[in-house]
Order: C-alpha cells, then structure tokens, then sequence
C-alpha cells in the first residue's frame, strides 16, 4: 500500500526535473546550431517521435491499469460488506443465548475492519489493526462452530453459517492482498526517466526560437505533472487527494444497522 515517497513529492520533483531539462535541452540545441545542418535537424523528428510515443504509451497503460485496480478496490469493499451481513444475519439460526454474544462479537469485528482502513496508508499502523481483526474472526469461528451444534439450533445452522463465515474471511484476505498489489517500482522510475528525456529533446527543438515560450513550456510540464500524479493518486487512493471514503460507508452503514 505504501508508496516510498508521497505522490506530491513524486510530482514535484518530476516538475522541476523538468524544467531543468528543458533547459539544459534548449542550451545543448543553441551550441550545436552553428553545426547542425537542417536534413540533421529533420532526421532527429524521427527519434523524438519515438521516444515520445513511448512515454505516451507507458502514461496510458499506467493509468488504465491503476483506474483498473481502483474500480477492483470498491467493488472488493462492496463485497465484503455483503459477506459481512449474509453471515451477521444468518445468526438468526442459533439459539438467542448463541446470538448475542456473536452479535457483539460481529460488532467489534466491523468496528475492527473499519479502523484498518482508516489507518492507511500507513501500513505498518493497519497491520496492527489487521492482526486484530484476525483474532476477532477466530474467535466468531470458535463460538459460531459451537453454537451450531446446539441442540435448539437450526437444523441446517452449520451448513449455513459456517460458509458464510469463511467467505468473510477470505474477503477480508483478498482486501489485504489487494491493497499490495501494484505496478513494480521500476515502472515509476522508467516514467520519471521519460519525462526528463522527453523534456531535454523537446527543449532541443524549442531551441530554434529566439526566445523561450513560457506557454509551450509550463503547458508542458503542468500537463504532464498532472497526469503523472494523477495516476499516482488512483494507484494508492489513501495516499493522496483520491480516498475511498465514499464507499467506506457502506461498511459505516451496516455497523450502524448491527446496532
């Protein structure tokens, strides 16, 4: 879930990375003009267009994969409150004296869940939380297997519940997992190392002006910035601007039903 520096570090350094290259681009281009014939001039389109293709390329499949994994993450929020709620209610099965202390105990779990993911993106915090919830759901296992072999329990109690109980497990894991599974860390540094090369040959080529164009550089460089922390944003929705407190909610809501 972590991310090594925070996105609007990233960005920054990005933009003034950027900036420099332009820079030093346009310098290295007003050096060499005196030297540089125009059928010189013209092959180098083809390089530039190259390069600058592929960074395209890597922006646009960065960001399709991590809007993928972003919608992935609030359907997985949306599924496990279902899993929460089918066993909560498949309670009903046990005998009264079996269901409140598994109701509480159903409560905390929630109140657990929730906290988890309140502490992200610190990681470390939520894992804390996390081992938390793992011993609440040990000891709803624990009871809920007991309870179904109650005598006044529903005669398909345990083929009922016990699944249900185990699909809320498992949906718990898989939310786990996903919160760490991300783009390898040289993708990140591949588009950091683009945006600078594409930035010195562009500087290269607005070196033909006498002047600098402040409109084509900062349109640039904010353009690029923007889309870049964008992604960044949606790869690691609790780091950033981007949260998933909309569809936390839904887990608030049933908290607030269980009571």
């Amino acid at each position: 879930m972590e991310f090594s520096i925070p996105p609007w570090v990233f960005a920054l350094l990005l933009f003034l990375g950027m900036l420099m290259m332009l820079e030093t681009g346009r310098r290295i281009a007003v050096r060499r003009r005196a030297k540089e014939s125009e059928s010189e001039r013209g092959s180098l389109g083809i390089v530039e267009g190259a390069v600058f293709a592929l960074f395209g390329l890597l922006m646009a499949f960065t960001f399709s994969g991590a809007s993928t994994r972003f919608n992935e993450k609030r359907a997985l929020i949306a599924e496990e409150v279902n899993t929460i709620e089918t066993a909560y209610l498949r309670l009903h099965l046990l005998p009264h004296e079996a269901q409140t202390s598994l109701q509480e105990l159903f409560r905390k779990y929630v109140d657990s869940r929730l906290e988890t993911y309140r502490r992200l993106p610190n990681m470390q915090a939520a894992e804390s939380e996390m081992a938390e919830s793992k011993k609440l759901q040990r000891e709803i296992w624990t009871q809920a297997d007991v309870a179904t072999r109650l005598p006044s329990a529903h005669p398909d109690a345990g083929k009922l519940l016990l699944p249900a109980l185990n699909n809320m497990i498992d949906m718990a894991t898989t939310r786990t997992m996903a919160l760490q599974i991300h783009p390898p860390g040289i993708i990140y540094v591949l588009l950091f190392a683009l945006g600078l090369i594409c930035s010195a040959l562009a500087g290269y080529r607005m070196a033909v002006g006498q002047h600098r164009s402040w409109l084509h550089i900062l349109g640039f460089t904010v353009i690029t910035v923007i889309i870049v922390y964008t992604i960044l944003d949606i790869e690691y929705p609790r780091a950033g601007l981007i949260r998933l407190a909309t569809s936390d909610q839904m887990l608030v809501k049933l908290r607030e039903d269980m009571d």
